[in-house]
């Protein structure tokens, strides 16, 4: 409908590249050029520049005519095309450029008449307020794009993985490695995640959505390797001192306040963990040891437990000496450090457990023993799974795409959530027969990958022990490095200089 108005056969845009290769000539670009629209991410910046260039060749110079091209450019076509006033005035940017040209040679001559009359009737010329209107949206425009497909920052706000990754670090986390995860969410306010900050309310709106897709992988997950992920069980929760889910709170294990809040994959908060079990292994953990495969794992270097630990009444704690050990010391429970009868729980990794007890050899450190707690443990049987604890666990299969479950009561109490939530089907069980979508069978056919997350910091990480599996559609990136760390997470305490441009991929 456009092309004509220009010269060009209406024949022309119906051909799958030769439309492209017709814009590009239409606004003053070369044919060329347009196998940047090939170049993921890039072709939304290039596709937006030659949108708001047709316009312009069609003499729509002022702002609003912009910002059609950005918001809705098909929209705008449609409306030059069907306005009989609407006239093909040239390829913008030669004509641009011829008049720089006049510019230039005004300048070089000395003609200062000249030069005044050509700034005076610039009829390209851009005020300031408009000049500093589309820079600010164009800034935005980038940053949410960079943040949306590429690289996104984030802060490590709890210490489910101390002394690794640190509350206060600042990460940046490459969104590519893993492979780019197209928006499905598409009504929002960019740059935010899921909260409004200040006022409140989440930032988006479900419909309308997208289905899911992935761009290629550069890489695979790796098992033992840190990644960022949306958190599998967020989809339905109540914010209270943070985010519980209606499962949870059913359970009696987590806080109920407003109401519930229900949202997309990608909305769901987001959480790292280090990936200890990928999709095909099996896993159990004895006695604190992960064991993947029957195999026992690589031990991060700086695994964490929970420590009682009791001190003689006569001797008083350096926090200073805590501090440079690298000791979490903000998260007692009993207020003050070691204000309870000289006791108190610190979260400790082997070399701090030596450390400290030469610091005070008098002192009694016992590592906490967990208790089985179903409510609390994932899958939250007390039928069949009473007797695990986050110490104590499996042993439990971590799915692969194309696996095939056995439909039993038994695996229903793990697989359900999987089947059901993950992968969008429906399941009944009537006279001892399952039915999913209508249909009975005895095997169950897995879509995509699943992963099993953990945190360092062992008795003290909300993870996979507590939810089950990471589905693949909920992978957000890998951590790249930190770019900023500040002491227990306030900026008050001062700044840990030697964190800044560590690598956040630790073992």
């Amino acid at each position: 409908m456009l092309f004509p108005k220009a010269g060009v056969p209406a024949v022309k845009g119906l051909i799958p590249g030769v439309n492209f290769i017709e814009w590009a000539k239409l606004i003053g670009r070369k044919p060329a050029y347009t196998l940047l629209l090939l170049v993921p991410i890039v072709n939304i910046f290039i596709f937006t520049g030659m949108a708001v260039d047709l316009l312009r060749s069609f003499g729509k110079l002022k702002f609003k005519h912009t910002a059609a091209a950005v918001i809705y450019a098909p929209a705008a076509f449609a409306k030059i095309a069907t306005n009989p006033q609407d006239k093909y005035v040239g390829p913008i940017l030669d004509m641009e450029g011829d008049y720089l040209a006049q510019i230039q040679a005004a300048e070089k001559g000395g003609d200062k008449y000249a030069l005044k009359k050509l700034y005076e009737n610039n009829p390209y010329k851009k005020n300031g307020g408009r000049e500093w209107v589309e820079s600010i949206v164009f800034a935005v425009f980038a940053a949410a794009f960079i943040r949306m497909f590429l690289i996104e920052a984030y802060v490590i706000p709890t210490p489910s993985m101390e002394g690794s990754l640190n509350v206060g670090d600042f990460l940046f986390v490459s969104k590519a490695h893993y492979g780019i995860r197209t928006p499905m969410t598409i009504a929002m306010f960019p740059l935010l995640h899921n909260r409004i900050p200040v006022i409140g309310g989440e930032s988006y709106i479900e419909s309308p959505s997208l289905p899911y897709y992935r761009l290629p992988a550069i890489e695979e997950i790796q098992r033992g390797k840190p990644f960022v992920f949306n958190w599998p069980v967020g989809d339905s929760i109540y914010l209270a001192d943070r985010s519980w889910t209606a499962d949870q709170v059913a359970r009696g294990v987590g806080k109920r306040e407003g109401k519930l809040i229900t949202r997309p994959i990608d909305k769901k908060d987001h959480y790292i963990k280090r990936a200890v079990g990928i999709a095909g292994d099996s896993l159990q953990i004895k006695d604190g040891l992960i064991y993947i495969n029957g195999k026992p794992e690589k031990v991060p270097s700086h695994r964490q437990f929970g420590y009682n630990v009791q001190l003689p009444p006569n001797i008083s704690i350096n926090e200073k000496r805590l501090d440079k050990l690298g000791i979490d010391y903000g998260d007692t429970p009993f207020g003050k450090l070691f204000s309870r009868n000289n006791t108190d729980i610190l979260f400790l990794d082997d070399e701090q457990v030596t450390k400290f007890k030469e610091m005070y050899p008098q002192a009694v450190v016992e590592r906490r023993k967990q208790a089985a707690d179903p409510n609390r443990v994932f899958p939250h049987s007390k039928l069949y799974y009473a007797e695990w604890t986050v110490d104590d666990y499996g042993p439990i299969y971590i799915p692969k795409k194309g696996d095939e479950i056995t439909l039993t009561p038994i695996n229903m109490t793990i697989y359900k959530r999987l089947i059901t939530v993950y992968e969008g089907n429906k399941i009944n069980r009537k006279d001892g027969r399952y039915y999913v979508n209508g249909v009975e069978t005895k095997k169950y056919k897995v879509k995509q990958n699943y992963y099993w997350a953990m945190g360092d910091n062992r008795h003290n990480s909300e993870d996979s022990r507590a939810w089950g599996f990471v589905p693949h559609d909920h992978v957000v990136g890998k951590p790249l490095f930190i770019w900023f760390s500040t002491k227990e997470g306030n900026i008050s305490n001062g700044i840990n200089w030697d964190r800044i441009f560590k690598s956040a991929s630790v073992d």
